[in-house]
């Protein structure tokens, strides 16, 4: 594997290749340093070629502060926030799908969507409190991030972070990435969305 990323040691995340079944592959996500460049998002629609209207991550903009005063200095400012699938650990879609067609992968934790058996009802996307499944009007079906399940079995890392321009996206075991990113940044937080009990695996700091 080619150097990584200066924050997160090589060693983590080969340990989190290494490391045998059941564990929970997530990415996590540095806000503070994210320029909402969206680099990410055609990464993805690149590795997946997904049609039009269909983008398996976003990245949100935040408006914060105000600016009432012209006499003052602005307090304005704006945080972006990349929007993948969570990859929860009581995903909210599998529990809504009909015919069985989500599953969460014992051996890594990761949430795929059985495009064989879905018929495209959308209660997937109905349940998801983060809009993670998206509708596919070519293929008729739900489709959503996988953690570009088809590079990790080979040892890769997933499309977004790879391009990520900023450095600020980092993929490995959430054990391992929660052991390294503690020692850098005092504060994480995860996206929790009221009533919602689906324990999202994605992690940020900030």
């Amino acid at each position: 594997m080619s150097e990584y990323n200066p924050v997160l040691p090589l060693e983590a995340v080969e340990r989190s290749f290494a490391k045998k079944g059941p564990k929970q592959y997530t990415l996590w996500i540095d806000l503070e340093h994210c320029i909402g460049c969206n680099a990410c998002t055609v990464a993805c629609k690149a590795e997946n070629n997904t049609p039009v209207g269909v983008n398996y991550t976003t990245v949100l903009e935040i408006e914060e502060g105000d600016f009432r005063d012209a006499k003052k200095t602005p307090n304005v400012g704006v945080t972006f926030v990349p929007m993948p699938c969570m990859h929860c650990g009581r995903p909210a879609c599998q529990a809504a799908c009909p015919v069985g067609a989500i599953t969460k992968r014992e051996e890594d934790g990761i949430v795929l969507i059985n495009k064989d058996k879905c018929i495209g009802c959308r209660y997937c996307a109905w349940a998801c409190p983060y809009g993670a499944p998206q509708f596919n009007a070519e293929a008729k079906v739900m489709e959503k991030c996988t953690l570009c399940v088809h590079r990790v079995e080979k040892g890769l890392l997933p499309a977004c972070v790879t391009t990520c321009v900023g450095k600020v996206r980092f993929f490995g075991e959430l054990n391992e990435l929660t052991a390294v990113m503690k020692q850098k940044r005092s504060r994480s937080v995860s996206i929790t969305v009221a009533g919602a009990n689906t324990n999202p695996s994605v992690q940020y700091t900030k």
